[in-house]
């Protein structure tokens, strides 16, 4: 089993050879992740706008597994949760099972569950909104006055990334690949894998199991996405800093960029990637700084590349992190 990360399990430090000799080639996993096939849920999303059903069942069917006093509870108060009435304990039953799939060791799900979680996990990807990148403004057409030379497929998109129905969507992981595992911890990692699904964990797993070492400072790897509106995944390590980024700084966050990038090319079925803001946050990176970075990584790749992509999207979540990305394009404030 690999242990819970840490914060202290990020820090990579990036070099050129760790990225050579520990990253896992796409070739070594394709077939592990079943990545070429279409996700075909064990159940139908369910119709009711909320679907306590399915939260109780799949709480009930969770209610013995070893995660559980992981939140201090207990089996049967677990049972007796799923078994209460409506309302103000539905709520509570939602919060739990999420809760308890963040915390919740890779591997398989008891008999059943599978199905209440599609059920479950498909109704709340209906009731939220999906945005397409292809309807998106590029930053030429909204920043036409910008000093930033953006290349005509770029976007710049303030919103959830896990609304938005790109081809891909970056996740920024820590190096054990597998996910947050602090129950409502707002960093990205967890966001996406709340939406996505245990599948997600599962396939990360088994990728990061193959590949023998966590993952590599500047590297990427690529999953199906699941319960996203994204039909894939890619999950990258970026820098972790403690106060002003140095060079070596620089170089990992601009490799995790050209990574992912690279690694999104290789899947033709790839046409549009979304991005979020890799390494601030929680990480550490100063937005001022991290901004310049991913603009001018993701330009160069584009100009090398042209036509491979039809969108790439920079999502940002709040205004401030919008606000440094339009003053690295020299737009200024709105």
């Amino acid at each position: 089993m690999i242990p819970f990360p840490t914060e202290s399990d990020d820090v990579a430090a990036f070099t050129g050879t760790q990225a050579r000799f520990s990253a896992l080639p796409l070739t070594a996993y394709r077939s592990a992740v079943a990545l070429d096939e279409p996700f075909r849920p064990a159940a139908a999303p369910a119709t009711a706008a909320r679907p306590d059903t399915h939260v109780r069942a799949a709480l009930r069917l969770l209610s013995d597994d070893p995660a559980v006093p992981r939140l201090g509870l207990r089996s049967d108060s677990v049972r007796d949760l799923a078994d209460a009435a409506s309302g103000t304990d539905t709520v509570m039953a939602r919060r739990v099972l999420r809760a308890l799939l963040t915390v919740r060791d890779p591997g398989p799900l008891p008999e059943g569950a599978d199905r209440e979680l599609d059920a479950l996990l498909g109704a709340e990807r209906g009731l939220r909104p999906v945005v397409s990148p292809l309807e998106l403004p590029t930053i030429q057409e909204k920043l036409p006055g910008t000093t930033f030379r953006a290349p005509p497929e770029a976007v710049l998109w303030r919103g959830d990334i896990t609304t938005l129905a790109a081809d891909a969507v970056v996740n920024a992981a820590n190096s054990r690949l597998i996910g947050c595992f602090r129950p409502q911890h707002p960093c990205i990692d967890n966001a996406i894998h709340n939406a996505a699904g245990p599948r997600l964990r599962d396939d990360c797993h088994t990728v990061i199991t193959a590949q023998g070492t966590p993952e590599p400072t500047g590297t990427a790897k690529i999953t199906r996405g699941y319960h996203l509106p994204a039909r894939y995944v890619l999950h990258t390590v970026g820098p972790v800093v403690q106060g002003s980024p140095q060079a070596h700084d620089a170089q990992a966050l601009a490799s995790s960029y050209r990574a992912c990038l690279d690694l999104a090319a290789q899947v033709e079925a790839v046409r549009t990637l979304a991005f979020c803001a890799v390494s601030t946050g929680v990480f550490g990176y100063p937005k001022e700084q991290a901004a310049p970075v991913a603009l001018r990584t993701v330009t160069d790749w584009l100009t090398a590349h042209p036509g491979r992509f039809d969108r790439v999207v920079f999502t940002v979540f709040e205004d401030a992190d919008e606000r440094v990305y339009r003053e690295a394009l020299g737009a200024g404030t709105r």
